[in-house]
C-alpha cells in the first residue's frame, strides 16, 4: 500500500538512507542520500521504501580517539552542500567571496525574477558576482540550467571559471566544439537538459538557424557578459540585441547583465541594455530621483575606492598604479619614409573620383597612416594588402561602415578579438600605376627598418622592458596588428634571448591555442613578455601572472586602454603596485592627437574621480575631424562647432595646444565625467549596510570549514588509510600515493578500483592543471573523500584500519576542568522561502553538556580538536563510553529541543538578510524535522583522570 513520507523524514532503500524531498507523492518519493550530495538525488518506488532510524554510536565498535573525532566532524562539514542558512550557494562554492561582492546577491534575493545589471568597475570579480547569484538560484531550486553568453575568446575561461570555483559542470559552446558535445549526449536528449550549464558563444548561437532552437531550449538563469557589446550601431550588435530582447521576453526567466561599461557615451544604447531587463526601464527619466531609485533596484555600478576596506576586509587590490608616457622620436630614415607616406596619402585623398571613392581613400589613409606607426613592419604589410581583398563601398555609409572599424577603436567595434588584422581595403583603378608602383617601393624601405638601430620606438621598449625586469616585473605589451604583434615577438625573443620568456597572441591564432599560450608562459620560470593584440584586453584575468602593462600602439579609445590596464590592474593582483607605459610618437603627428584629444583628458578625470569615462558620444566626429585637418587642411573641411584653425603647414604643437584649448571639446568630456559620476554615486548601493550579513557568511564558513581545515582533513585521512603522503612547497600543497590503499578509497577519488595509479597531486588553490587536485570543498576528489570517510565511520562491518574517523572516545585533557559530553549532531529543517517554495536543508551542530547544562557551542567545537594529555586505562575507557551511552536517551530530548531553537535562530538569520535587501519575508520560515541524529558522542576528561 502507497505511504505518502514528509520531506525530511529518513527513509531505506536500495539498502542505503536517504532523506525525501519536496515533490515526492505516493506514486513516487524523491531522495537524496544522507550524505547531503544533489547530485546522487534519484527517484524511488513506494514499493523499496522504509522508514528509517538512524543508528546510534555502538561502543565497542566505534571507538576511536580525538583526531578520529575531528576527522568525523570535518568530513560532516565539507560534504555538506548546501548552508540551511540565508546563502545556501555558500556550502557549494570553492571561493570565499568578498563581503562587497554579495550586494549584487542582496538585490537578487528581492526580485523575482532576477533582472539585474552587474556594471562594477573592471577587475572587481563581476564574473563571482554574477555566477554566485546563478548558483544561489539553482541551490534554492529556482531553477535547473544556466547560459552564460559571451564572446567566443571568453567560452573557455567562463566554464573553467564556473566548473572550478562553482563546482557547475559547464562546457563550452563554440563551433568548434559542438559536434563533439552532440555526439557525447544520448540520442533524443534534448542539448541544454544533458547540458544544464552551457557556456555560449553569442556569436555563434545569434544566427538565424540556430536562434529559434536556443530560444525555445533556452535555460532558466541567462548571464550575458560584456552585454554593452550588445546594444548600438553595427550589424552585429543589432542581431545580438534582437537574441536578448527575445531572452528577455520570457517574464520568468532570470538575466544577468554584466558589464564594465554599460554607458559607453552613448544615452541610446544604454537604455537598450535597461529595456533588456524591463521594457519600462529604457524610458527612465534620470534627472528625476523617484525613477533612479527605481532603476537602482536593477542597477549596481561601483567604483574601486567605494569597495577598498569593505567592512574592514582588505581586498586585495594594487593600491597603485604607476604610470609612465614616454615619447619616442623616429630615426631618421624611418621619419623620411614616414614622410613620404604621409604625403601620399595626402596627395591620394585630394585626387578627384567621386565622393565614395574620396570616402574610401579617406580610410585607407588613415589606416595607412595608423600602421606607420605602429611598425616597419604593419606599414609594409598594409602598403602590400590594399587592394588585395575588401568589400567594394557602394555609398559614402557603406565605406564609412568598412572603413571606421579599421582606423578606429571604437566601442561599437563588432569583435574585439578580430578586429588587429591589417584591414584590407579595394584598390582604386583611378590612382596611376605610379602610385600604385610607389606603395612598393614604401614597402621595400619599412622591410628594411626592422630591428632596434632602425626603429626608435623598438629600441624605447627595449629600454623600459629591461627595467621592468631589473624591477621584477613581468609585462604585457599591447599592440594594435597583427603584423606587429609578430615582428615585436621576433625581435624581443632574440634581443633578450635566455634574460626572459617571450611569447605573443593575437586574433589569429583559435581560442584554445590563444589560452594555451597565456598558461604556458605564466607558468614558465624567470621573467616573462607577452606581446598580445586587443583580443586579450578584455575579460581576460592576467594578474596572477603579469604585473605591467605597455601600450605599444596607443588605443584610439579611452575604454580600450583601461581594458588593457584591467588585465593586470584587478582584484587578486599580488603587487602593491602595478606599472604602466604609454609609448607614443612625439613627430608622427596622429599619436599626439589621440594622447592629448582622447587618453589624456580620461585618464585626468580617471585620476580625480576614480570614473574611467567611456569616450564621449560625439568622439568620433572629434576625432575624424581633427585628423582631417592634419591630412587636408581648413580649406577644405567644415567644421562649424570648432573654433579651431588646421592648416597643412601648422606647428602640430600649436595645432594641439588650441585643440586642448577648445571649450567644445571640454564640454564633451565635462558631460561625459558628470554623468558618469552622478550614475556611480547613485548606484553604489552604499546604504546597504552589510554588518549583519558578514556576520552570517562568517557563521557559514566557520560551519563548513575553511581552506587549512580541508587541507588538514585529506592529508591526515589519506595517511590513515595508507596512501605515503609528502609535501610539495612549490604548490603550497602534496603529493599521495595511493597505490596501496583500499579499492573503495581509490573509488571515491575518482581513480580505478585496481591496477597502477599515479601519484595525486593536491594544489592549495583551483585552478587545477591536468593531474591535478585542488584542496577546496567542490574537487571531486575531496568530496568524494569526505563522502567515504562520513560513509565508513557509519559501517562497523569494514576492517578498524579502513574506518579513519570515529563516533565515539574518550579523551583526557586539560581543556576541561571536569567530565563534559559533546555530541555531533546533524539537524534537518524545512525552509520555506517567500512564495511557498519549500526546500530541505541539513546542517551539523556541535552540542556540549557538562553537570547537566549546555557549554557554548564555540568551546564544544573547539574540544573535538583539543589534543590528549595523557592516556587512559582501557577499562577506564570502556566504563566511561557506556556512561555516557547509557545516558543517550535522555540527552536525545535535549537535542531535539535545541533544534526548534537553531531552527528560529535559522529563520531570524533569513529575516536580516532579506531585510536589508528589502527583500520580502512574507511567508518565510523554518521548521525542524525531528529528530537529531546523533553522529558521534565523546567523552572529556581533565587531566589526572585515571
Amino acid at each position: 500500500m502507497s505511504r505518502q513520507w514528509a520531506p525530511g523524514s529518513l527513509v531505506k532503500a536500495r539498502a542505503r538512507e536517504w532523506v525525501v524531498l519536496p515533490g515526492s507523492d505516493p506514486d513516487f518519493v524523491i531522495a537524496r542520500p544522507l550524505n547531503g550530495d544533489p547530485q546522487f538525488t534519484v527517484g524511488l518506488f513506494p514499493d523499496e521504501v522504509r522508514t528509517a532510524v538512524f543508528p546510534d554510536p555502538v561502543a565497542e565498535d566505534d571507538l576511536g580517539d580525538y583526531e578520529s573525532a575531528a576527522l568525523l566532524r570535518t568530513a560532516l562539514r565539507v560534504g555538506f552542500r548546501g548552508s540551511s542558512g540565508p546563502f545556501r550557494s555558500l556550502g557549494a562554492i570553492a571561493v570565499e567571496p568578498r563581503a562587497y561582492q554579495l550586494v549584487p546577491l542582496l538585490l537578487a534575493l528581492r526580485q523575482d525574477p532576477v533582472r539585474l545589471l552587474i556594471a562594477d568597475d573592471v577587475g572587481v570579480g563581476k564574473t563571482i558576482e554574477s555566477a554566485l547569484i546563478a548558483k544561489e538560484l539553482i541551490e534554492q531550486g529556482s531553477a535547473r540550467r544556466l547560459a552564460v553568453l559571451c564572446a567566443p575568446s571568453l567560452t573557455q575561461q567562463w566554464a573553467d571559471e564556473l566548473q572550478e570555483k562553482f563546482a557547475m559542470p559547464a562546457v563550452a559552446v563554440l563551433p568548434s566544439t559542438v559536434a563533439k558535445l552532440e555526439r557525447a549526449k544520448p540520442a533524443g536528449v534534448d542539448f541544454f537538459d544533458h547540458y544544464p550549464v552551457t557556456v555560449v558563444s553569442i556569436d555563434y548561437i545569434k544566427s538565424s538557424n540556430r536562434r529559434a532552437y536556443f530560444l525555445e531550449k533556452c535555460p532558466e538563469i541567462v548571464i550575458v557578459d560584456e552585454a554593452h557589446a550588445c546594444v548600438g550601431a553595427g550589424r552585429q550588435r543589432q542581431q545580438r540585441y534582437d537574441l536578448l530582447q527575445q531572452v528577455a521576453a520570457v517574464a520568468e526567466r532570470h538575466l544577468l547583465l554584466v558589464t564594465a561599461t554599460p554607458h559607453s557615451g552613448k544615452d541610446e544604447a544604454f537604455r537598450q541594455l535597461l529595456g533588456l531587463l524591463k521594457p519600462e526601464l529604457a524610458a527612465t527619466d534620470f534627472s528625476v530621483e523617484a525613477e533612479r531609485v527605481k532603476l537602482a533596484r536593477h542597477f549596481i555600478q561601483r567604483r574601486r575606492h567605494d569597495i577598498r576596506g569593505f567592512l574592514d576586509e582588505q581586498t586585495s587590490f594594487p593600491r597603485k598604479r604607476l604610470t609612465q608616457e614616454v615619447a619616442y622620436p623616429l630615426q631618421s630614415e624611418y621619419a623620411k619614409v614616414a614622410k613620404q607616406v604621409l604625403d601620399y596619402a595626402r596627395e591620394t585623398v585630394r585626387t578627384s573620383g567621386g565622393e565614395v571613392v574620396t570616402r574610401t581613400r579617406w580610410w585607407t589613409a588613415l589606416g595607412l597612416l595608423r600602421a606607420v606607426a605602429s611598425s616597419p613592419a604593419a606599414a609594409a604589410r598594409t602598403l602590400r594588402n590594399i587592394g588585395a581583398t575588401g568589400e567594394l563601398a557602394r555609398t559614402v555609409q557603406e565605406a564609412d561602415a568598412l572603413g571606421r572599424p579599421t582606423v578606429f577603436d571604437a566601442d561599437d567595434t563588432e569583435d574585439i578579438g578580430s578586429d588587429d588584422a591589417i584591414p584590407a581595403v579595394v584598390d582604386d583603378e583611378q590612382l596611376t600605376a605610379d602610385q600604385r608602383a610607389r606603395r612598393e617601393e614604401f614597402a621595400v624601405r619599412f622591410d628594411k627598418l626592422h630591428g632596434p638601430r632602425h626603429d626608435k620606438k623598438l629600441d624605447v621598449l627595449v629600454t623600459h622592458l629591461r627595467g621592468l625586469m631589473t624591477a621584477a616585473y613581468d609585462t604585457i605589451v599591447f599592440c594594435r596588428y597583427i603584423a606587429t604583434a609578430e615582428y615585436l615577438h621576433d625581435q624581443l625573443t632574440s634581443l633578450f634571448k635566455d634574460k626572459a620568456r617571450v611569447d605573443f597572441v593575437t586574433g589569429a591564432l583559435p581560442l584554445d591555442e590563444r589560452k594555451g599560450r597565456v598558461d604556458r608562459l605564466g607558468a614558465a620560470s624567470g621573467r616573462r613578455v607577452l606581446v598580445a593584440t586587443d583580443c586579450l584586453s578584455e575579460g581576460v584575468n592576467l594578474q596572477d601572472a603579469f604585473q605591467a602593462v605597455i601600450h605599444y600602439d596607443l588605443a584610439w579609445n579611452p575604454t580600450r586602454h583601461e581594458q588593457r590596464e584591467g588585465r593586470v590592474d584587478r582584484f587578486g593582483q599580488s603587487r602593491n603596485e602595478v606599472r604602466t607605459v604609454t609609448l607614443y610618437g612625439k613627430d608622427n603627428g596622429i599619436d599626439s592627437i589621440v594622447l592629448k584629444v582622447l587618453l589624456r583628458k580620461s585618464r585626468k578625470i580617471w585620476e580625480t574621480t576614480g570614473v574611467a569615462v567611456p569616450v564621449p558620444e560625439r568622439s568620433d566626429e572629434v576625432m575624424d575631424t581633427a585628423l582631417r585637418g592634419l591630412l587636408l587642411g581648413q580649406d577644405e573641411i567644415d567644421q562649424p562647432t570648432l573654433d579651431l584653425d588646421f592648416t597643412v603647414s601648422a606647428d602640430i604643437e600649436r595645432l594641439h595646444q588650441e585643440w586642448e584649448e577648445s571649450a567644445y571639446v571640454h564640454q564633451l568630456w565635462r558631460d561625459s565625467a558628470d554623468h558618469e559620476s552622478k550614475q556611480r554615486t547613485l548606484y553604489a548601493h552604499r546604504p546597504i549596510d552589510l554588518t549583519e550579513v558578514a556576520a552570517e557568511v562568517t557563521a557559514v564558513r566557520s560551519a563548513l570549514g575553511d581552506s587549512t581545515d580541508i587541507a588538514w582533513f585529506v592529508r591526515s585521512v589519506l595517511t590513515a588509510l595508507g596512501a605515503h603522503v609528502a609535501d610539495q612547497p612549490e604548490t603550497g600543497g602534496f603529493t599521495a600515493d595511493v597505490l596501496g590503499v583500499a579499492p573503495g578509497v581509490r573509488l571515491a577519488l575518482g581513480l580505478s578500483a585496481s591496477g597502477p595509479v599515479q601519484p595525486l597531486r593536491f594544489v592549495a588553490h583551483p585552478p587545477a592543471g591536468p593531474g591535478q587536485r585542488a584542496l577546496v570543498r567542490t574537487d571531486p576528489a575531496v568530496a568524494g573523500l569526505a563522502r567515504h570517510v562520513l560513509e565508513s565511520a557509519l559501517d562497523t562491518r569494514l576492517d578498524a584500519r579502513d574506518r579513519p574517523a570515529r563516533r565515539t572516545g574518550v579523551i583526557v585533557t586539560s581543556a576541561v576542568s571536569s567530565r563534559t559530553i559533546v555530541a555531533l549532531a546533524r539537524y534537518r529543517f524545512h525552509v520555506t522561502l517567500p512564495g511557498g517554495e519549500t526546500r530541505v536543508a541539513e546542517d551539523a551542530r556541535v552540542v556540549g553538556f557538562r553537570g547537566g547544562e549546555r557549554i557554548a557551542e564555540e568551546e564544544a567545537a573547539a574540544l573535538l580538536n583539543a589534543k590528549p594529555d595523557d592516556n587512559l586505562l582501557e577499562g577506564i575507557v570502556r566504563q566511561q563510553m557506556e556512561r555516557a551511552m547509557a545516558g543517550l536517551d535522555e540527552l536525545k530530548p535535549q537535542l531535539d529541543r535545541l533544534g526548534a531553537d537553531f531552527a528560529d535562530e535559522l529563520e531570524a538569520a533569513h529575516r536580516r538578510v532579506r531585510k536589508l535587501a528589502s527583500a520580502y519575508i512574507r511567508g518565510l520560515s523554518v521548521r525542524f524535522q525531528a529528530p537529531a541524529d546523533v553522529l558521534g558522542l565523546y567523552v572529556y576528561l581533565p587531566g589526572g583522570a585515571r
